[in-house]
């Protein structure tokens, strides 16, 4: 009897009477990326109100606020913080609503980490 290896490939590659194990490998889970939200510095806006937004929308305390109110002034914009997309984009769109609201032109912006 002569072995066709032909033959071999369409009944499987294992010999007959052998058994394999069959892995599956799991695909490795990305870390979403992160976006940076930025707030600007204007000649408009009251340090008082961007003290009390950075309190109201990112959970600073009053010295914390004040301290990164005090960046966003001296160098024209600072990272008030780093969150998924989603977040970032809410938080973004609840300053800018907020300011609008009370007639400060104040920029909030997010970009990619």
């Amino acid at each position: 009897m002569t072995t066709d290896p032909r033959m071999m490939a369409d009944k499987g590659d294992a010999p007959e009477g052998e058994t394999g194990v069959i892995t599956k490998t799991r695909p490795r889970t990305q870390r979403p990326p992160l976006y940076k939200v930025l707030l600007l510095n204007d000649d408009y806006t009251p340090m008082e109100f961007v003290v009390h937004v950075l309190e109201r929308f990112f959970g600073m305390t009053h010295a914390q606020a004040f301290e990164l109110m005090l960046v966003v002034h001296k160098k024209g914009v600072a990272v008030v913080g780093v969150f998924s997309f989603e977040v970032a984009e809410t938080k973004v769109a609840q300053v800018m609503d907020f300011a609008r609201r009370h007639q400060h032109p104040l920029q909030c912006t997010m970009e990619k980490e």
